[in-house]
């Protein structure tokens, strides 16, 4: 003999279905903060002039994992000399996010927009960023230069940027290697050895 259970008190049948899949699986705890973390990229901030450092200090307050390439500038005065450090690139902070997260970036005051195409946020290279940390990490003495498209390529071919590929500009006899990046139309330059350098 079969038996059947009705609703009691006349709630329709989907409304149990509803409660009882309401007491399922839920989420667990940081599920979404790990699913934002693999899906982070590297992001170009476009700043207002000369907040640079600001903005950086504001993301580390709120915890926005970002990067700021910095390079060291002497300045004289008429009696003494002062060695600071200066954005590499004017007007660009790199922060590390899921691109659904760059509300909390838009809200730091300081920041203009986040460089991208049509509107949409669009990712540094991951090589990009990684040249320039090791640039710095090395101790290099990297230096902003115009924006460079056009020129003689060279490849660096031993020591610990061997590989690395960008244009050769000789200045006052002296040999420097500049890497440009596409996205923020920007460019740095390394002195280097001539005997370093192949063409590319």
């Amino acid at each position: 003999m079969s038996t059947s259970i009705n609703p009691p008190n006349g709630i329709q049948p989907e409304v149990i279905r509803a409660l009882a899949a309401s007491t399922g699986p839920h989420p667990v705890p940081g599920a979404d903060v790990a699913q934002a973390a693999s899906l982070a990229r590297w992001f170009a901030v476009y700043t207002c002039a000369n907040h640079e450092k600001s903005v950086a200090d504001q993301f580390a307050g709120r915890g926005v994992e970002h990067f700021l390439p910095q390079y060291e500038s002497v300045r004289r005065w008429k009696d003494r000399k002062m060695r600071l450090q200066l954005p590499l690139f004017p007007g660009y902070v790199f922060v590390h996010m899921a691109a659904q997260e760059r509300l909390r970036v838009l809200q730091v005051p300081g920041v203009v927009r986040l460089v991208g195409f049509n509107g949409s946020p669009a990712p540094m290279p991951q090589k990009d960023i990684e040249r320039i940390r090791q640039f710095l990490e090395q101790g290099w003495r990297a230096e902003p230069h115009p924006y460079l498209q056009v020129g003689r390529h060279a490849r660096v071919v031993q020591g610990p940027l061997a590989g690395m590929e960008g244009i050769i500009v000789r200045r006052k006899n002296r040999t420097r290697l500049v890497l440009s990046f596409d996205l923020i139309q920007r460019s740095m330059a390394i002195e280097m050895d001539q005997t370093d350098l192949v063409p590319a």
